[in-house]
């Protein structure tokens, strides 16, 4: 990384351009990361909502109610603050994770965001024809096959529009992680617009955001041509 030239294109110190340029890297780190382990999270939670069992579509419901259902910053409070006041959690080999405010966001930003594409992905499953499964079918695929095969791939084809816009979504919530002490690009931001009485940085932050949403819509949209509806055509 050149210093100098973050430097002069931030007109900041350089000891405070590369705390912007860490505080874009945690930023960074937290939407990849969160935007994985959701999707991992998330496949199953919408398989378990189109199964047809009744218990399992139940509990993808009740998980969907509750992350969605219940602002991410409280979630956030409850998981870094909430959760530590009890001892047994503090005794536990999850506390490792959760006294850490990095991951602890990580955590609840991957949790919230599985809520929201476990119901994109609800969702494609239910757009796929039903001529599509029943010929899998009867060629004799089972039923994991047929969700591995032909379910999913389509889904996600017909979910990727939806699920592009709650990446650029999580992109914004990262933010929030400021609140725990967790300095990402907002935190480092408004650290320095505080100690400098102005609000440049944050300005700058906003512009950095969005940078990083026109190019996941760029990313988004080459996604959709490349292996969206029209390109099986």
């Amino acid at each position: 990384m050149n210093l100098e030239a973050l430097e002069a294109w931030l007109g900041l110190p350089a000891e405070s351009a590369l705390e912007v340029w860490e505080g874009l890297l945690i930023t960074l780190q937290l939407l990849v990361g969160s935007v994985v382990l959701a999707f991992l999270l998330a496949v199953p939670l919408a398989l378990a909502a189109t199964s047809g069992h009744p218990a399992l579509a139940r509990l993808s419901r009740a998980y969907s109610a509750a992350f969605r259902g219940t602002p991410l910053l409280v979630q956030l409070f409850i998981l870094y603050y909430g959760v530590s006041q009890f001892e047994a959690v503090r005794n536990s080999p999850a506390w490792w994770l959760l006294e850490d405010a990095f991951y602890c966001g990580l955590l609840a930003l991957s949790l919230n965001l599985a809520a929201y594409m476990a119901e994109d992905l609800r969702a494609g499953i239910l757009a796929v024809p039903i001529g599509e499964k029943e010929a899998a079918l009867a060629l004799g695929m089972g039923a994991h096959q047929v969700n591995r095969r032909i379910v999913l791939p389509a889904a996600w084809r017909i979910a990727t529009p939806a699920l592009g816009n709650e990446v650029i979504a999580q992109l914004k919530a990262t933010a929030l992680v400021s609140t725990i002490t967790v300095l990402d690009l907002t935190g480092v931001a408004r650290r320095l617009s505080t100690a400098a009485y102005t609000t440049d940085a944050l300005v700058m932050a906003g512009v950095v955001y969005g940078a990083i949403t026109l190019l996941i819509v760029l990313a988004v949209r080459l996604i959709e041509r490349r292996f969206g509806p029209a390109s099986r055509h």
